[in-house]
């Protein structure tokens, strides 16, 4: 399909519904799904990151997608590898005469390709880690603030996500970045958008049927596989609390609750990450997540004609 973009972005909230609308798009016109999303890169987490693998067969036809399960759990990935494998899968696909889907609700990720992030591989600083090894979560925020402002708030999941940003806000702060040759990409943007209390529904909803169907058992395999619960801890949202329910830390009630108030307040760091970047002059197309998927599609093909 002839289009003046050469990249799609589907993105949205947590629980919108995302990978469908892509799957169905990519199907429609011959194109590939790229994810955007940092937690499906890592092999055996399936259930708590929501590959929704299955969406990507279309009545028997298997839509290409890249992206996941490319690195293993326990691993640490980042934006800049993340970048780089972008652009490595971007180029192979529209060599093939294809267009991208890029899919997923990381907006970091999104903001990184699109706008092309000079990144560099930010080495460990062990100086730095000593300091801050026994520093609290609000004292390293207070640090991290000197740095940047903090609209990636899961830098503060844990202490060691929170050292590890420090470590490359600092690292950038010396640090003149080099530019490189990455294609320019003209993407066009379209966000699946529900109201705040239909959204906080989807994700209770979602997030019953995901424990009641696998995702405990899901994370005890990868505890079994050689994961630590510290390592499952560093992957937030649904893994850290799995990990801290499989540790005993605590029950099953707190493990809904509290994971429930945690995705409600991910999807809301989301959006407002969005609204940033529309402040910033990207465009986003918003679709109300509540028209089926026909109406959804046909909305997005009037941008390509």
């Amino acid at each position: 399909m002839l289009t003046k973009y050469n990249l799609i972005v589907i993105t949205g909230a947590t629980a919108g519904g995302k990978t469908s609308v892509a799957a169905k798009l990519a199907r429609k016109i011959n194109a590939e799904i790229i994810s955007a999303d940092s937690r499906q890169v890592y092999k055996g987490m399936d259930i708590g990151t929501g590959k929704d693998i299955n969406e990507y067969n279309i009545n028997g036809n298997q839509v290409p997608y890249h992206l996941i399960d490319i690195v293993e759990a326990g691993s640490k990935y980042n934006v800049f590898e993340y970048h780089k494998d972008f652009f490595k899968v971007y180029s192979e696909i529209t060599e093939r005469n294809k267009i991208p889907v890029l899919c997923g609700g990381t907006g970091l990720y999104i903001d990184a390709v699109i706008n092309n992030y000079q990144l560099v591989k930010v080495p460990v600083n062990e100086r730095l880690r000593n300091e801050l090894k026994d520093l609290s979560i609000s004292e390293l925020g207070e640090i991290l603030l000197k740095y940047k402002k903090l609209h990636n708030r899961s830098d503060l999941d844990t202490t060691k996500r929170a050292i590890r940003a420090i470590e490359i806000a600092e690292y950038y702060s010396r640090n003149e970045l080099k530019t490189d040759n990455t294609p320019d990409i003209n993407p066009i943007i379209f966000g699946i958008y529900f109201e705040r209390e239909q959204r906080r529904t989807r994700i209770t909803q979602r997030l019953k049927y995901r424990l009641e169907n696998g995702m405990i058992e899901e994370a005890q395999n990868l505890i079994d596989s050689g994961l630590s619960f510290e390592d499952m801890e560093y992957y937030g949202l649904e893994y850290k609390f799995l990990s801290w329910y499989l540790y005993g830390k605590i029950n099953y009630d707190e493990l809904f609750n509290q994971l429930n108030t945690a995705i409600h307040q991910f999807a809301k760091r989301q959006m407002t990450w969005f609204r940033k970047m529309e402040k910033e002059g990207t465009k986003i197309y918003w679709i109300d997540g509540n028209q089926n998927i026909d109406k959804k599609i046909e909305y997005i093909l009037g941008f390509l004609k």
